[in-house]
């Protein structure tokens, strides 16, 4: 099929590259002349497991290219996905000038039949206004707007567009069903389902699914809170309640708040779109109260290690990131945790194995940067584990010792056995879980 993909953005990039991977002609448009040059080039803009290497080979074999010339890039496709950016605006709305405006564009565009698909996630009724303004300037027989949400997580994003769980499309017309079914047969060969719907309830699918998901974590987030003040250890209450076939194991990891593109923005919509109906959704405001406290439990466990002075010390960062295997570090809790260690008065050294650049447009010469996890380490009086890269891991406790200035560790993600830190030496304080170590409080040691 030939397909366009307007916006290269991490949606549309992951979309128009694995579409290209099973065949199709794909064309992905972008206003930005500099970032298309580059795609052209070959030259990624975000980092993605796996996405390079079917980028190259599908760019070298003609599948996929890049266009700044919208009526070039859609004059011969049969399907266009609009995956267009949708940032929160000041009151937690999604806004949606980029997709509307990209559709008034199309109106006067399109000559033959046409599925218009939402890709990006947007409200409930926003299929309805894009429709609106193509049937402006158009014939209805002309073009049909599907809802087809993404579910993607962010480090495994080729694996879950190649092999979806299930596709959602919102159409409302069989001629629309049957061009999708089509599309998307190749990707559901072992059964997995295609669900079709309304286009209400596929947009509604998407901010359903996703503020679930926060609401799970910020829910752990507090029985977290609880374990560290009753005693008990989050950990095993994490496996206790995983096991139970109602609930199910994943999504139950405390630690210091959920970010990233997704959860934060569509949490927030949905809870504006209830409020606009004339519904208080309060599990979702208590969510994102959670959240936005949780984000800062670190921080505080660092002032509190050092009796709220933080003045002369460095802390040592590892992960910027708001989750591994992406360089995404928007509403990363890394970055609120900087921000209150550097308000606080402490130096700040950090290391990410793929955000840093990103990081360091936010904070040009206000943070140092090391070239890997031990660098980092020299000197600081402190290190706070944000992000559980696999690096992470398995280090040399032996080397941490002898780097850090003072043996204490803030663990955000639990990734250390709290019996094997204390044997090692540490102090050690992470999220649900008794502090060990701590008759080595502020003493350093070589």
């Amino acid at each position: 099929m030939n397909i366009s993909v307007i916006g290269t953005g991490y949606v549309g990039l992951v979309t128009g590259t694995c579409f290209a991977e099973t065949g199709n002609n794909v064309t992905c448009v972008d206003i930005d002349e500099a970032k298309v040059k580059k795609l052209k080039n070959g030259i990624l803009p975000i980092y993605e497991p796996g996405l390079e290497l079917i980028f190259e080979r599908n760019s070298r074999q003609g599948r996929l290219s890049f266009t700044t010339n919208l009526a070039k890039g859609i004059k011969d496709a049969e399907i266009i996905f609009l995956a267009l950016p949708t940032p929160p605006g000041g009151d937690g709305s999604a806004d949606l000038s980029y997709v509307l405006g990209v559709a008034k564009e199309l109106s006067f565009l399109i000559e033959d039949y046409k599925v218009i698909v939402d890709k990006s996630t947007v409200p409930v009724g926003t299929a309805e206004k894009v429709h609106a303004i193509l049937a402006a300037n158009l014939d209805e027989e002309l073009f049909d707007v599907v809802s087809n949400p993404e579910f993607l997580r962010e480090g495994v994003a080729v694996e879950d567009f190649m092999k979806p769980d299930r596709v959602v499309i919102g159409a409302s017309t069989k001629r629309a069903q049957d061009t999708m079914r089509q599309l998307y047969e190749p990707f559901v060969r072992q059964g997995n389902p295609i669900y079709f719907m309304d286009e209400r309830s596929a947009e509604m699918t998407k901010y359903a699914a996703n503020s679930y998901l926060a609401t799970r974590i910020s829910f752990m987030n507090e029985i977290a809170n609880l374990c560290e003040i009753v005693g008990a250890d989050v950990d095993m209450v994490r496996l206790g309640m995983g096991s139970d076939t109602r609930i199910g194991k994943r999504f139950l990891f405390p630690g210091v708040g959920y970010g990233g593109s997704c959860f934060p923005k569509d949490v927030q919509a949905l809870a504006l779109t209830a409020k606009q109906n004339g519904y208080d959704f309060q599990i979702l405001n208590s969510v994102m109260k959670v959240n936005d406290k949780q984000k800062h439990i670190l921080a505080d466990k660092i002032l509190n290690y050092f009796d709220g002075n933080l003045a002369g010390k460095t802390i040592a960062i590892w992960g910027l990131a708001f989750k591994p295997n992406t360089d995404d570090i928007r509403e990363a809790p890394a970055l609120a945790i900087i921000d209150q260690l550097l308000e606080a008065g402490a130096k700040v050294k950090a290391f990410d194995p793929e955000a840093m650049d990103n990081v360091k447009a936010l904070y040009d010469g206000r943070i140092e940067f090391s070239d890997d996890q031990y660098e980092a380490l020299i000197g600081a009086d402190a290190l706070a584990i944000v992000t559980e890269w696999h690096v992470f891991r398995s280090p040399s406790y032996k080397v941490m010792r002898q780097l850090l200035s003072t043996p204490a560790i803030f663990d955000g993600r639990n990734i250390y056995d709290a019996r094997d830190m204390e044997r090692e030496g540490f102090y050690y304080d992470s999220i649900g879980r008794n502090t060990v170590g701590a008759g080595k409080k502020v003493e350093g040691f070589r």
